[in-house]
């Protein structure tokens, strides 16, 4: 499928399940690897993974174009186009987009980091794990805001998650 097949088949479907036409330019980026779509908020293009539509085919990246539309026409009406805003999962919900895309095998899953600091309170010794360094002068305790001293723990050290 070429960038001018796309273009159509978005505009076909912004007017289709949003009622609004798409006035800005789609195309393919097959740089994308761990997401299905991609919406730029200053030029207000869209750009989509090929490798989803030849993997998954044209039912789950109308779903993932759907999703584009859902931040292009809510940016464009000043609203919620968020993930985590209620307008945007709301049209979404309505229009049948998916919030999530297929992963493609190969993509790299990202590790979770290893907790490098500990953070303790020197009054009752409730510890606060990190992963990145944090200056324990900006914070107190939560439970009796007593001061907090840093530690650094070994390479590994400490759960995962």
């Amino acid at each position: 499928m070429s960038n001018e097949e796309l273009q159509q088949w978005i505009e076909q479907v912004s007017l289709k399940s949003f009622g609004v036409p798409f006035r800005h330019t789609a195309s393919f980026n097959s740089r994308l690897t761990t997401t299905g779509g991609r919406y730029f908020t200053k030029s207000h293009n869209i750009e989509i993974n090929p490798q989803q539509l030849a993997m998954y085919g044209r039912e789950e990246t109308e779903k993932i174009i759907k999703h584009e539309l859902c931040h292009y026409h809510l940016h464009l009406a000043k609203r919620g186009y968020m993930h985590r805003d209620a307008d945007f999962k709301t049209l979404l919900a309505r229009v049948g987009g998916s919030r999530y895309c297929q992963t493609l095998p190969g993509a790299k899953a990202r590790k979770p980091q290893p907790y490098r600091y500990k953070l303790v309170c020197i009054v009752c010794a409730t510890e606060y794990l990190r992963k990145r360094r944090a200056d324990p002068g900006r914070y107190r305790c939560g439970k009796c805001s007593g001061k907090l001293k840093l530690i650094t723990l070994e390479a590994g050290a400490g759960p995962a998650t």
